[in-house]
């Protein structure tokens, strides 16, 4: 019987390819783009050629953990965002090969956006914290740095409300920017972490900027470039990047619940993976905080393929 999904992610630094059936994910396969030691980035015109080269060895490696023939649909994000303008060159090499690969096992295709399977993601193992209808959902990335209301629209599909975002930088900018100036490579998430954990002096405290349900992070990361230009010790710096997220995140979460009401709050995207982050958010707040397993939070096509199996079991497919 085919009960699986095919799912097939391509975002500004991650070739993704996942399986998801019904115990769960069946292949989850991603790797980075290559990104120059010392560079802050790719151009999309990179990453659509470094796409079009890591695809297919990932679309072999599923089919030979997962019988194709058990495959009963194709899932791909197409854009980065819902939205008719939303649009990036990389995710038209991921629809492209979802559907070749649909046509050629004669099985339907559904596009989702990048946002959407990051959620999804994030809802694994969470699902009886979150059987409310509608939850906050604060996604931070390289790309987005959003709060965002998430209502249930059926089986693989939300709707989702933008209240907030930053204004200027996103939250994994400021932690490759900084963390590329402080030596790390791009991106930066992993290493800037460890060497925030070898602080020894944990009182930076680099200014945050809440204002209502918005946001800002270049000044932030104004100051910590002067920290650096300045020689202030190198693993107290990374700390206080980390705290500073913390503070503003609590900030603005504590404005939307007092604004608009009470409700949950799922954290997604590859910001939330840091271990570190979720201590210092836990400890500096009674919010009602949910996270997604951190395997799970940075790029990856588990969430998109999630999406896929929810419509094709509720036969919700157009």
């Amino acid at each position: 019987m085919k009960r699986t999904v095919l799912g097939i992610d391509t975002s500004c630094y991650t070739t993704s390819v996942a399986c998801f059936g019904a115990a769960g994910p069946l292949y989850d396969g991603r790797t980075l783009l290559p990104v120059r030691q010392g560079s802050r980035g790719l151009r999309q015109s990179e990453g659509v050629f470094l796409h079009t080269r890591q695809l297919p060895p990932l679309v072999e490696a599923a089919f030979a953990e997962v019988d194709p023939q058990s495959i009963g649909a194709v899932c791909c994000s197409a854009a980065p965002v819902e939205g008719e303008d939303s649009y990036m060159p990389v995710f038209l090499t991921g629809l492209g090969v979802a559907r070749a690969v649909a046509s050629a096992l004669s099985v339907p295709i559904r596009t989702t956006n990048h946002q959407c399977g990051h959620i999804r993601a994030a809802l694994i193992g969470n699902e009886s914290k979150l059987s409310e209808d509608s939850f906050y959902c604060v996604h931070l990335s390289g790309g987005t740095t959003d709060l965002l209301l998430v209502e249930r629209k059926g089986p693989g599909r939300f709707r989702i409300q933008p209240l907030g975002k930053s204004t200027d930088l996103h939250a994994g900018q400021m932690v490759d920017r900084v963390g590329v100036a402080l030596g790390c490579a791009f991106p930066s998430g992993k290493e800037l972490e460890a060497l925030a954990r070898q602080a020894a002096d944990t009182s930076i405290r680099i200014p945050a900027s809440v204002q209502g349900l918005s946001c800002s992070l270049s000044g932030a990361e104004s100051a910590a470039q002067r920290l650096i230009e300045q020689g202030a010790d190198r693993a107290g710096i990374a700390f206080g990047v980390y705290d500073l997220l913390s503070r503003t995140l609590t900030k603005w979460l504590t404005n939307a619940q007092a604004q608009l009401g009470s409700r949950p709050v799922l954290l997604c995207g590859g910001v939330a993976s840091s271990l570190l982050l979720r201590k210092l958010l836990q400890d500096r707040s009674d919010l009602p905080l949910i996270f997604g397993e951190s395997r799970f939070s940075s790029d990856n096509a588990v969430g998109v393929a999630a999406l896929g199996f929810d419509a094709m079991e509720d036969r919700a497919w157009n």
